[in-house]
């Protein structure tokens, strides 16, 4: 009779439930943990010069700027290398970056042909190694996670069924990355095409000079209070967060569910019993919401009957503006409004900045043309971000069941390389 630990083809390890015929090894076993260099803050600079430095912000995605530097003493990485982070934001797994690389990550270094590359970079994304490098993390400001590396343990397969494992989650990895680059190329276009809809139009008519440049010589520039009735949200108690205001079934949208909105409010986070609403008050479906203090300009359109505090603004076109076109000029105004925004202890603006926008008004029936246009691309962008949210379910998923061996394709004919 088989003991306990080996039944139905699994065996109990320190890192969960296992096929019996994989085993368990420590990764330094078959790696190097290969430390970066510091080249000092003196020698970086933001003009190209040399080669490209890779800090942890660039490895987690965080930042976007670039630093270069022309010191020569320093270890390098290229695209096809994995680096991990054991610094800072300890546990990132990412490759594809070349150049030279900080103290604060580590370049894998393959020691022993028995493990596979691919399958040790997806392999360093499973939880199991990510609860190992948390618990012998240290520090609180900035955490450090190098003593981790002798206790980091792994799953191994048979090299070929390493191969396969690996093949099906760069395929899934490769359709997410498909979809990021139509998400981004679609962002482009609509931002090319609202530039365009908003200064040219749609029937490439003469344009005229105005106060706020060049629009279409039939379309007219006005301000947003002569276009729109501009109204606060509310909200009067102090302290906001009391209790017995909440908990209803009145929706009560706050700051953060525009941003995350996409320009359509379809969802809430909190509500208002009745006598929270006793103290606020409700904005109708179709409003146009603007965030006015802390994030600045976020836009959006409520898609239900909602209440509001007073840190958002609705505003409700009159009958010769569309609301969906008047959201998509005031989305190209968030950066100029910050910009203008006054500044006390916290940016903020108003109902008296508001009403004097300048806002280019072209004819009911170009309007509706415009809004149609930028609706349809806003739909092709919500499609991509759908599959790509499905196809990342799916790899968190595969990458945890083919770890674990709940999923074996070690007898499936996949061509590997």
């Amino acid at each position: 009779m088989k003991k306990n630990s080996e039944i139905n083809g699994f065996k109990e390890t320190e890192i969960g439930l296992i096929p019996s015929d994989w085993e368990v090894v420590n990764i330094d076993s078959f790696v190097k943990f290969q430390r970066g260099s510091e080249p000092g803050r003196s020698n970086y600079n933001k003009e190209m010069k040399g080669v490209r430095f890779l800090r942890v912000v660039d490895v987690s995605g965080s930042r976007e700027d670039e630093i270069y530097t022309t010191v020569e003493n320093i270890r390098f990485c290229t695209e096809k290398d994995i680096l991990i982070t054991l610094d800072g934001s300890p546990g990132i797994i990412r490759k594809g970056l070349s150049g030279a690389y900080s103290s604060g990550i580590r370049k894998i270094v393959f020691t022993n042909k028995d493990l596979n590359q691919d399958y040790t970079y997806f392999v360093l994304q499973n939880d199991f190694v990510k609860k190992i490098i948390e618990k012998y993390t240290t520090g609180i400001t900035i955490k450090h996670s190098s003593k981790a590396i002798p206790y980091i343990k792994i799953p191994l397969p048979s090299l070929p069924e390493q191969q396969k494992i690996a093949v099906v989650l760069l395929k899934i990895q490769q359709a997410i990355e498909q979809q990021e680059k139509i998400i981004q190329t679609t962002k482009e276009l609509k931002k090319s095409l609202t530039n365009k809809f908003f200064t040219e139009g749609l029937h490439g008519e003469e344009q005229k000079k105005t106060e706020i440049g060049l629009i279409p010589k039939s379309w007219e520039v006005k301000k947003l209070g002569d276009i729109a009735l501009i109204e606060r949200g509310k909200f009067t108690h102090r302290p906001r967060n009391e209790p017995k205001f909440y908990g209803g079934k009145i929706p009560f949208i706050q700051t953060g569910d525009i941003a995350n909105s996409d320009g359509r409010i379809t969802s809430y986070t909190q509500t208002l019993n009745e006598l929270g609403l006793s103290i606020s008050k409700i904005f109708p479906k179709g409003t146009i919401v603007i965030t006015i203090a802390a994030n600045i300009g976020d836009t959006a359109i409520l898609t239900f009957d909602s209440a509001f505090p007073d840190s958002i603004i609705g505003i409700t076109p009159h009958d010769n503006v569309l609301n969906i076109y008047l959201e998509y000029y005031l989305r190209t105004q968030k950066d100029k409004m910050n910009m203008m925004a006054p500044r006390g202890t916290q940016k903020n603006i108003n109902i008296q900045f508001l009403k004097p926008w300048f806002v280019p008004i072209a004819p009911k029936n170009e309007q509706n043309e415009i809004a149609n246009t930028l609706s349809s691309i806003d739909k092709k962008l919500s499609q991509a971000e759908s599959r790509k949210q499905t196809l990342q379910s799916l790899f968190k998923t595969m990458l945890n069941q083919l770890m674990t061996g709940r999923v074996r394709i070690k007898d499936l004919d996949i061509k590997v390389n």
